[in-house]
C-alpha cells in the first residue's frame, strides 16, 4: 500500500504546473490550471440537495501541494468502484480498468468520465498519461489510439482503448491563485482598448449611399388579413401583419443582389459570462462548463472582448474585459481552467458584478451582452422584514444598467443547467433584461447551447430598431398591437403606435400583428389603411437609418364570395395563440391543477389543427403542435413538471415572446420549432460545436456575417 501512495505522490508532484496552449493546435479546453480537469472527478451531487448540503457531503481537504482531495474518494478501495460505488469483481459482466496509479474502476464508468473531459484519477487526482476510451462507438476511436497491452480483465463486449495524452509543458506559467482570494480593483475601468482595425476599415470603405447600402439591410413587408373586402362591410378587429427581416445581402448600384462572401466586417461584441461555480457544479458539470467556455473563447474574434465572472457564495471577476487576440485567448483559457467548485449560489451578486464590468468600461463595443449560467437555487437572496427568505424578485434586484438605467438595456441570456435550477427566476431575469432563457436538461449539450447563443451575438447587423405605425384612412383606428415581450405603445387617439424591437441578427425576422377597425368603402377603390416605417442604427457606421415606409392596403369590391385569409397572418396568429395557451397552462400547473393544464394544451392542439395554415401544411403549425404535445407530456405528474416541465415551458415562452431561438430540454434540435427562429449564423456555430473533436482544438474563428460595402462597378 505504501508503494502505491508513493507512486500517487510522485504523479501529483509532476503535475503542479499550468498547461496553457501556445497555439490553436495545442488547445485543450478542458484542462485546468494544473493541467488537470479540475473537479471533473468529484462525485456528482444527489438530485434535490442544495449547494450547502453538497458542499458538506463532498468537503475538500487541502493537501501540502495545494491540491484538493475528496473525502468520498479517500474511502474507495480496490474492491469498490470510486465512481459508481459498486463492487468490482472479475466475471460479473463488466470490464475493469486499472490505471497507472494502481486504482481500479469499472471500465464503462471511467470511460464515461473521460468522455466528459476528466483525465485525472478520481481517487488520488494523479494525472494519467494514458486514458481509457470506450469502444467502436466512441468519437475518439478515429484518433491515434492503441489497444491496451496490459492484461486487464475484459469480461464483456467493452473494448479497452487507451489514448496517450500530450506531455505537459514544464515551462508554462504557475497555477493561478484561488479566484475568490485574489485582489480585485474597486472600479472596473481597466478594460483593454478597442481594436482600432474596424475604425480603419470603416474610414477606408467606399462612400455609403443610404438607399443602396441599406436597402437590403432591413426588409419590411406588410400583409392584410384579407386582401379584398366587400365595400359595404366594416370590420372591428381586422388584422394586419408587419414582417421585418434583417437581410444577409446588399444591393449593388445596378440593382442586383450580391451575397456576402469575402467581407467579414461585423459589429464587435463586449461579452460578460457570469458562471455558477457553487458546490453543486462539482464533477462533470464543471468540466463541461470549462469545455463550453473554451469553445466560446476560441470563436470570439480579435475585436471582441470578453470578461468572466465566477460566483458561488460571493462573486469574483476572473479577468478584465479584454480582446480575444491570441494572447487574450490564452489568458482567458488559463483563467477559466483555474475554476474550482464550492459554496452556495449568489446569483444576484454575480449579476451585479457582471453589470459593473459593462457599466464602468472606458471604451464600448457596439454590441454588449451578459450570459448567465446556474444549476441551483439562489441561497443568498434579500430577506424579508420577518426574517423569511422569500422567492427573489429579480426585477428589483437587477442592476439599473441591465434594466436600461444607463440609457441602453443590457440583455442577459440565462441558461438553467440541470433539473435543480430555479427556472422561474432565470426566466424572470431574462425577461426583465431583454434576453432569452434556455433550459439545458442534459449536461453534454451545454456547449451547443452556448454556441447557438454566441452565433447570434456575433452577427448583429441592426441595432435600436424602432417600428412606427400610423393610420392613413381617417376612419381607421388601432385597437391593439401584439408584440410579445417587445415594448409597444399606442397614441391617445389610437391613430398611431410604435414597437421597440432593439437588435436583430443577420437573417433574423420579427412578426407583429396589429388589430384595427376598417370602415365601409366604395366599390372598386383601393383603401390605404396603415403606414409602417422603421428607424435603426447601423452597428458598424453608427449611422441612424430611416427606411421608406410601407403601406397596408386592401381592395374594396361590390360582390366578394368567400374571403381568403392570408396564410402569413394566420400562421402568426397561431403562434401567438399557442404562446397564450402555454402561459395559461403554466399558470394552472403552478397552482397545482395539472389536469386543467393538460386540457388547455390538448384543446389548443385541436384548434390549431383546424386553422387555415394547418390545412395548408404550414411547417410552423406542425412544429407548434409538436411543442404543445411535448409540454403536455412534461405535465403528466407533479414530479415530472417540477423536474423539467416548468423549465421547458418557460424556455418555450421565452423563445416565442422574443421570436429568438433558445435551447430546449436535452437538445438544441429536439423539435423543428427551434429552426423557425434559428439564423444561419446560429446553425453554422452549432455545426462547429457538434463537429469539434472532444478535447481537440477548435477550428479558427468563423467568417462572421455583416453587410459588405462593395465598390460600384467600373464602367467598361
Amino acid at each position: 500500500m505504501s508503494t502505491k501512495w508513493r507512486k500517487a505522490k510522485v504523479a501529483l508532484g509532476l503535475n503542479l504546473c499550468m498547461y496553457v496552449p501556445g497555439t490553436h493546435d495545442d488547445f485543450s479546453p478542458s484542462l485546468d490550471a494544473d493541467g488537470r480537469f479540475s473537479d471533473a472527478s468529484t462525485v456528482s451531487p444527489v438530485a434535490g440537495k442544495s449547494d450547502s448540503d453538497h458542499s458538506t457531503a463532498t468537503s475538500q481537504i487541502p493537501s501540502s501541494s495545494g491540491l484538493r482531495f475528496s473525502k468520498v474518494g479517500s474511502r474507495s478501495s480496490k474492491k469498490t468502484c470510486a465512481i459508481c460505488l459498486r463492487t468490482m469483481k472479475p466475471g460479473h459482466g463488466h470490464a475493469l480498468f486499472t490505471a497507472e496509479c494502481s486504482h481500479a474502476f469499472h471500465f464503462h464508468c471511467i470511460a464515461s468520465n473521460v468522455k466528459h473531459g476528466n483525465q485525472v484519477c478520481p481517487v488520488c487526482r494523479a494525472k494519467w498519461k494514458e486514458i481509457p476510451v470506450q469502444g467502436p462507438s466512441s468519437d475518439l476511436i478515429h484518433r491515434k489510439a492503441r489497444i491496451n497491452s496490459v492484461d486487464w480483465p475484459q469480461d464483456d463486449a467493452w473494448m479497452t482503448v487507451l489514448r496517450r495524452l500530450p506531455t505537459v509543458r514544464m515551462d508554462s506559467p504557475r497555477q493561478i491563485p484561488s479566484i475568490f482570494h485574489s485582489s480585485e480593483p474597486s472600479v472596473f475601468n481597466d478594460d483593454e482598448p478597442l481594436d482600432p482595425q474596424p475604425e480603419l476599415l470603416e474610414k477606408n470603405s467606399p462612400a455609403k449611399d443610404a438607399e443602396n447600402s441599406y436597402a437590403e439591410t432591413l426588409e419590411i413587408k406588410t400583409y392584410p388579413e384579407f386582401s379584398v373586402l366587400p365595400s359595404s362591410a366594416c370590420h372591428e378587429n381586422f388584422t394586419a401583419l408587419i414582417h421585418l427581416k434583417a437581410m444577409f445581402t446588399r444591393m449593388s448600384t445596378n440593382n442586383t443582389t450580391l451575397p456576402i462572401s469575402n467581407q467579414t466586417q461585423c459589429a464587435p461584441v463586449d461579452l460578460v459570462t457570469v458562471l455558477d461555480v457553487s458546490g453543486s457544479m462539482a464533477g462533470t458539470k464543471l468540466a463541461l462548463l470549462k469545455r463550453a467556455m473554451g469553445f466560446v473563447i476560441q470563436n470570439l474574434g480579435p475585436s471582441d472582448r470578453l470578461s468572466v465572472i465566477a460566483f458561488s457564495s460571493t462573486a469574483r471577476r476572473l479577468f478584465n474585459l479584454r480582446r480575444m487576440s491570441d494572447s487574450g485567448r490564452q489568458q482567458a483559457i488559463q483563467a477559466v481552467n483555474s475554476l474550482i467548485s464550492s459554496g452556495g449560489t449568489n446569483i444576484a451578486e454575480g449579476l451585479r458584478k457582471g453589470a459593473k464590468v459593462l457599466e464602468e468600461r472606458k471604451e464600448k463595443n457596439s454590441v454588449c451582452s451578459i450570459i448567465l449560467l446556474s444549476d441551483g437555487q439562489d441561497t443568498y437572496t434579500v430577506t424579508g422584514p420577518s426574517g423569511a427568505n422569500p422567492k427573489p424578485d429579480y426585477q428589483s434586484l437587477l442592476p439599473s444598467s441591465i434594466n436600461g438605467g444607463m440609457g441602453c438595456q443590457i440583455p442577459v441570456h440565462t441558461f438553467g443547467f440541470g433539473v435543480d435550477h430555479d427556472a422561474a427566476s432565470m426566466h424572470s431575469i431574462s425577461e426583465a433584461s431583454g434576453g432569452t432563457f434556455s433550459f439545458i436538461e442534459a449536461e453534454d449539450v451545454i456547449q451547443d447551447a452556448f454556441a447557438q447563443c454566441i452565433g447570434g451575438l456575433l452577427s448583429v447587423v441592426v441595432q435600436n430598431l424602432s417600428v412606427g405605425v400610423d393610420c392613413l384612412h381617417p376612419g381607421v383606428h388601432i385597437n391593439s398591437i401584439k408584440s410579445g415581450s417587445y415594448k409597444s405603445c399606442l397614441s391617445s387617439d389610437g391613430r398611431g403606435g410604435s414597437i421597440e424591437v432593439g437588435d436583430l441578427y443577420a437573417d433574423e425576422g420579427r412578426d407583429f400583428l396589429v388589430s384595427i377597425n376598417v370602415p365601409t368603402g366604395h366599390a372598386g377603390e383601393k383603401t390605404a389603411l396603415l403606414k409602417v416605417g422603421c428607424v435603426f442604427r447601423d452597428p458598424i457606421s453608427k449611422e441612424v437609418v430611416n427606411l421608406k415606409a410601407q403601406e397596408v392596403t386592401i381592395q374594396r369590391s361590390e360582390n366578394v364570395g368567400g374571403c381568403v385569409v392570408s396564410i402569413e397572418v394566420d400562421r402568426q396568429r397561431n403562434r401567438l395563440q399557442a404562446a397564450e395557451a402555454m402561459a395559461e397552462a403554466r399558470g394552472l400547473a403552478e397552482r397545482g391543477d395539472l389536469g386543467g393544464a393538460v386540457s388547455v394544451l390538448e384543446n389548443h392542439r385541436r384548434v390549431l389543427s383546424e386553422s387555415v395554415a394547418a390545412w395548408a401544411g404550414d411547417q410552423l403549425c406542425i412544429a407548434l403542435d409538436a411543442e404543445l404535445k411535448e409540454m403536455k407530456e412534461r405535465m403528466a405528474s407533479r414530479r415530472v413538471y417540477e423536474a423539467s416541465g416548468r423549465a421547458y415551458v418557460l424556455s418555450g415562452l421565452s423563445s416565442h415572446s422574443w421570436q429568438r431561438a433558445t435551447a430546449r430540454g436535452d437538445s438544441t434540435e429536439n423539435t423543428s420549432l427551434v429552426h423557425a427562429y434559428q439564423t444561419p449564423s446560429m446553425v453554422n456555430m452549432l455545426a462547429r460545436s457538434q463537429t469539434m473533436p472532444l478535447g481537440g482544438p477548435s477550428p479558427s474563428p468563423p467568417i462572421r456575417p455583416g453587410r459588405a460595402f462593395l465598390p460600384s462597378p467600373q464602367p467598361r
